[in-house]
């Protein structure tokens, strides 16, 4: 006994999608790349661990986030070549149509999340 033709169809919809979704997932995850940092992406978002001590960089997002500095709970970071000062826990800051916010800072590293959203 076949499968009636609309029943193979359906399956090979739903297999080209499914390929087509993990092929954007490994590009978007391919386009992450770091210096003195780690990185942890989805679809839009990336946090972003830099090493204290180094010239900490990472592009990401199609756009490069490198630390600056550091002085107690406030960062200094470069996102997309725009410079921004954040304290550790602030609301989320626009920068170069991303927003980014800091979320730790100690003496080893920093954890920023960048994203197309504030959230």
């Amino acid at each position: 006994m076949t499968n009636p033709p609309y029943r193979q169809k359906t399956t090979v919809r739903r297999a080209a999608g499914l390929l087509a979704g993990l092929a954007l997932g490994v590009a978007v995850l391919a386009g992450c790349s770091s210096e003195g940092a780690t990185t942890d992406c989805g679809l839009d978002a990336c946090t972003v661990t830099f090493d204290r001590g180094v010239d900490a960089k990472a592009s990401i997002l199609g756009v490069e986030a490198k630390l600056i500095g550091v002085d107690g709970d406030k960062v200094t970071l470069e996102v997309a070549g725009e410079q921004l000062a954040l304290t550790v826990g602030q609301q989320a800051t626009e920068v170069g149509g991303l927003y980014a916010t800091v979320q730790s800072a100690d003496q080893e590293q920093v954890v920023v999340r960048i994203g197309r959203n504030a959230g």
